[in-house]
């Protein structure tokens, strides 16, 4: 049971506090309620690109690894469809540094054209290196937008194209900025060997006199179901050929999240699981086969990928996905293969409670789902889930008209030079 305090700010702040004396730090986790679900079409990497910014300083503290590395410990962050988080795990006796931080660029980052493009160039650079220049790096671009057709989650994080991150101004950030990292967007939670009511008085100090911002209002296109099958061939060059299989699925605040997230295992977590014992070990059709879900705050993403055995064609390869696929669907009845994926499941959870990090992230996606609680009650939601449920499931994601399939085909190598006469 992890328990927490919570209390809301005048300005709007959610805030969570969780005492757990077993360790000596504290993680102080700041999550803002916005992704790139957020951005407009033709402006797109904007949450990831602030992600970047919220480094470059603010009006009180040029730098901010300087200040939290002399206290002892470490910063980060992360950023995706949903949301943009930003964490400090370090001593608790120097919490105090983090709130100072974490208060400082929410009431005041630094905005100049020069921060705006040392941390574009930054951005392009990553694009660059993740996107255009790695094998099977655009994937994501083509995966998205093959699945969505209106929905903002037709482009990955980093962007769609890199011009939009090139073509932003300063005026577009700051109103990003004023739009998004307000105190009545975000949810602060410390978790760590701290005091309740001393932290709550620190939190007041640090946050409480920061102005909240307009009420954000989401009107995001509602992705309509899929009636057929999307198909493209990357146009990129790859090592080897590839195949990834995305299906649409439930969000991660559906009550069948659980039954599709343990679906997921049965195909593939682990050297029982079904591809890859079948297809990979006693078929020996892929040299690599996985599956996992989006679990994003709209409805999400099913997806399966594998690299074909040498000799084994993708049309081959994708007919051997199906009929597992089929498998499950037709057959599935087996309650101890059931149960192991829900035991793995339940270790996850409990091994993850012991990282005071975790804990704190975890809070604060909860809180955003609308109940904090849930973390406490996730083990239970898996233990209900029930051999018909899967098979349920299975019939409802699995079909031909559901698929949005991506095939990468290897690029032949370029055949030798003639040999030199001498």
């Amino acid at each position: 049971m992890i328990n927490y305090s919570r209390f809301v700010l005048k300005n709007g702040l959610r805030v969570l506090i969780h005492e757990d004396e077993s360790t000596p730090m504290a993680a102080v986790n700041v999550l803002y309620n916005v992704g790139s679900r957020d951005e407009s079409p033709d402006k797109t990497g904007f949450a990831h690109l602030f992600e970047h910014l919220m480094f470059g300083g603010s009006a009180n503290i040029p730098d901010f690894d300087d200040p939290i590395q002399l206290a002892g410990g470490e910063n980060n962050a992360f950023t995706n469809s949903d949301i943009t988080n930003f964490y400090d795990i370090l001593p608790s006796q120097n919490l105090e540094t983090a709130l100072w931080l974490e208060s400082d660029r929410m009431l005041s980052l630094n905005f100049s054209e020069k921060v705006l493009e040392v941390q574009r160039k930054v951005v392009l650079e990553e694009f660059k290196e993740t996107c255009l220049n790695q094998p099977f790096g655009d994937v994501w671009h083509h995966i998205y937008e093959l699945a969505y057709e209106v929905h903002s989650y037709r482009w990955p994080t980093i962007g769609k194209i890199p011009r939009h991150v090139e073509e932003a101004t300063l005026e577009d950030v700051k109103r990003f900025y004023f739009r998004y990292y307000r105190p009545n967007n975000a949810i602060l939670v410390i978790a760590g060997n701290v005091k309740t009511q001393e932290v709550r008085t620190q939190v007041e100090r640090w946050f409480g006199a920061i102005p909240c911002g307009e009420t954000v209002e989401r009107h995001l296109p509602v992705e309509p179901p899929q009636l057929k099958i999307h198909s493209r061939t990357s146009p990129s060059k790859a090592p080897v050929d590839a195949l990834y299989m995305a299906f649409h699925t439930c969000s991660r605040r559906d009550k069948d999240y659980y039954g599709v997230d343990l679906l997921s295992d049965i195909l593939s977590n682990g050297p029982s699981s079904r591809l890859y014992r079948r297809l990979l070990k006693e078929q020996q059709l892929f040299s690599n086969i996985d599956c996992y879900i989006s679990g994003s705050m709209d409805p999400g993403l099913f997806i399966i990928e594998g690299r074909p055995s040498e000799g084994v064609s993708l049309e081959a390869a994708e007919a051997a996905i199906w009929k597992e696929l089929n498998d499950v669907k037709d057959n599935f009845d087996n309650e101890q293969e059931l149960q192991k994926v829900k035991n793995k499941a339940e270790a996850s959870l409990q091994f993850s409670e012991v990282n005071v990090l975790n804990k704190a992230i975890n809070l604060a996606f909860f809180e955003l789902m609308g109940d904090a609680g849930i973390i406490n009650r996730e083990v239970e939601m898996y233990r209900a889930v029930s051999v018909g449920d899967i098979k349920r499931l299975a019939c409802e994601i699995f079909t031909p008209e559901n698929s949005s399939n991506l095939y990468y085909r290897a690029t032949p190598a370029p055949s030798p030079a003639p040999a030199i006469s001498q």
